[in-house]
């Protein structure tokens, strides 16, 4: 039987410094005021509210991520480390507005090519719309064929992929890729593009104290999914 002096205390290092309802009110106003002066005028806010608080999260949340796959990439620099940048990038974009109107970090597996289209846990802040994930989001064409022949090839070992309750996010093709057989067992998940998925949680919930181990579980919970997807591109989990 459990120890559960042990358990409490378990729980007692996962619980972290949390966030709070005023980085959903900055982004919330951020989204009906997004430009350049408005930014400039909160960014007090920003670096108090967004910035410091999700870097933290970043150095508190490492050691425990760690334990469920060491070779994590998880960087608490303020640029090019897990958080994603709030500035968008909008040379080819329709839509000029100059920033995200959520939170991301993003953990993922390391290695020689790793970004943000690599297997790996994230983290999404948003009014409304907050969520933990894992798994991979756009693979370039070489990943998802890689992806896709790991499938066909080892059904059985994507049924245990499968994570029971999690339904995966993302496009797919309206046929099968050619060379696939289309009467595979798994040939709907053959056409997929994006394999990823999501584990909602409330803006109440981000703002509670239990958050951090509460993230964590969600991210161990789609860990069949990204081990697979791993071990497909030639990389050991472990």
């Amino acid at each position: 039987m459990d120890n559960p002096t042990s358990s409490f205390r378990d729980i007692i290092s996962l619980m972290g410094s949390n966030f709070d309802k005023e980085l959903f009110l900055f982004l919330r106003q951020l989204k009906q005021n997004n430009n350049r002066d408005w930014f400039q005028k909160n960014k007090p806010r920003y670096e108090e509210h967004f910035k410091n608080p999700l870097l933290r999260f970043v150095s508190e949340v490492q050691p425990h991520l760690l334990k469920i796959c060491g070779r994590l990439k998880i960087d608490s620099r303020p640029v090019g480390g897990s958080m994603l940048r709030i500035y968008r990038d909008v040379r080819f974009a329709r839509d000029k507005s100059p920033f995200k109107t959520n939170g991301g970090l993003h953990f993922p597996y390391r290695h020689a090519k790793s970004d943000i289209h690599t297997p790996g846990f994230y983290l999404h802040l948003e009014p409304g719309e907050s969520f933990a994930g894992g798994g991979i989001w756009r693979p370039d064409a070489v990943t998802l064929t890689k992806i896709r022949n790991a499938i066909a090839e080892n059904p059985g070992k994507w049924k245990k992929a499968m994570v029971k309750g999690l339904q995966i996010e993302g496009d797919s093709l309206k046929r099968p890729p050619r060379g696939f057989d289309p009467e595979h067992p798994f040939i709907d998940d053959i056409k997929r593009k994006d394999f990823f998925l999501m584990i909602p949680f409330t803006d109440a919930e981000v703002c509670k104290k239990d958050f951090l181990p509460k993230f964590v579980a969600a991210c161990k919970r789609t860990e069949p999914l990204m081990e697979f997807l791993v071990s497909s591109l030639g990389y050991p989990w472990r």
